[in-house]
């Protein structure tokens, strides 16, 4: 260190020290106006060019909006799930045939309806028509199956409603 000294001497040194706490306070200054810029920029972007609100705050609205809209999302996927558990036991399937039960009788006035839902549990009916009466008779349907003997045509209507649910799915 003392060579150092000797050999530039301590006026040069003292002037060198100088010279660089010039350039280093001018660098200073720099870099404070251009943290000043940045900072008045970044106040420019953040507040909105219309009607002068800022930024963050309407971020936050938006944010507290999406948080809002997931629970009203959350409550419709509830009641979704709740009107699908209802739906099951709902008519969904329809079979009809029309027939003629009798010989002396025109046209196909008798007819077979059967009614089931998602599970093919619901009713079968048959309305059986004659010259000199007309009946309807009811049988309940359990998984597509009735514990009352059913005739051809009964069997018929819920093999066109169970069929009618698989066609419509197809759609």
């Amino acid at each position: 260190m003392d060579n150092f000294v000797q050999t530039f001497g301590i006026n040069n040194i003292i002037y060198i020290l100088g010279g660089l706490s010039i350039i280093l306070l001018l660098a200073f200054f720099v870099v404070l106006g251009t943290v000043i810029s940045l900072n008045k920029r970044y106040k420019k972007f953040m507040l909105k060019l219309g009607d002068g609100k800022d930024l963050q705050e309407d971020l936050e609205n938006y944010m507290y909006r999406v948080e809002r809209v997931e629970k009203q999302n959350a409550e419709i996927l509830g009641q979704i799930s709740s009107l699908d558990k209802d739906l099951e036991g709902c008519i969904q399937k329809v079979g009809i045939l029309r027939y003629s039960a009798f010989q002396d009788t025109g046209s196909d006035l008798s007819f077979t309806l059967a009614l089931l839902d998602e599970h093919d549990n619901g009713v079968v009916f048959n309305g059986i028509y004659s010259r000199e009466m007309s009946n309807i008779y009811a049988k309940p349907i359990e998984n597509g199956k009735s514990k009352y003997t059913l005739s051809e045509e009964e069997q018929e209507a819920i093999k066109r409603a169970i069929e009618s649910d698989k066609q419509r799915r197809l759609k």
